[in-house]
C-alpha cells in the first residue's frame, strides 16, 4: 500500500555494510515507502554529507536528509562519534537519527539516546524483517512524524 498522503523524505544512510546498503535499498522500494535513499560508509563521509564537503558539495547530489539511519561500528569515525558531532552542530542537531545497528549492547543504547538519537533499532537478521521494519519507520517518519519544511541554506 503506497501513503497517498505522504510527502516523500530524503533519508540518509551511514553503514559500512555494502549488503546492509542494498538490502535496506531493496527493503524500502519493497515497502513502498516514499523516499529519496542516500548512502555514505563511514563516519567520516556522513559528516562530509551532511556539511557538503568534497564529493558531496553539490546539493542538488547531496540534498539535505530528512532522516538519518546510522550503523554504530563503522570504520574511520563509528556512528557514536558522528552521532556526537550531529547533535553539536547548531545546522545538524535537528535531523532526526535512528540509530540502526547490530549491536544489542545496553551500554550502546544508553550512549545512543544520550547522545540525541531519536531511536535505537537491532538490524534484522532477515530482508522479511527488514521489509516490515522499513515500513513501520516509514509509516511513522512519512505519515506520522511533522517535520520541519527544510529551511533555505
Amino acid at each position: 500500500m503506497q501513503y497517498s498522503c505522504s510527502k516523500p523524505i530524503t533519508i540518509l544512510m551511514a553503514d559500512d555494510d555494502e549488503d546492509d546498503r542494498l538490502l535496506t535499498k531493496d527493503a524500502l522500494k519493497e515497502s513502498r515507502v516514499r523516499n529519496s535513499l542516500y548512502c555514505v560508509e563511514d563516519g567520516v563521509e556522513l559528516l562530509q554529507y551532511l556539511r557538503r564537503e568534497g564529493k558531496f558539495s553539490d546539493k542538488s547530489l547531496s540534498p539535505k536528509p530528512s532522516l538519518i539511519l546510522l550503523d554504530l561500528n563503522m570504520p574511520r569515525k563509528d556512528g557514536r562519534e558522528a552521532l556526537q558531532e550531529i547533535k553539536a552542530d547548531p545546522n545538524l542537531k535537528n535531523i532526526p537519527v535512528v540509530i540502526l545497528t547490530t549491536s544489542v549492547q545496553e551500554e550502546d543504547k544508553i550512549k545512543g539516546y544520550n547522545l540525541g538519537a531519536a531511536s535505537y533499532i537491532a538490524k534484522p537478521v532477515n530482508f522479511d524483517g527488514l521489509v516490515k521494519l522499513m515500513k513501520a519507520l516509514g509509516r511513522y517518519w512519512v505519515e506520522f512524524v511533522e517535520l520541519p519544511n527544510e529551511s533555505p541554506e
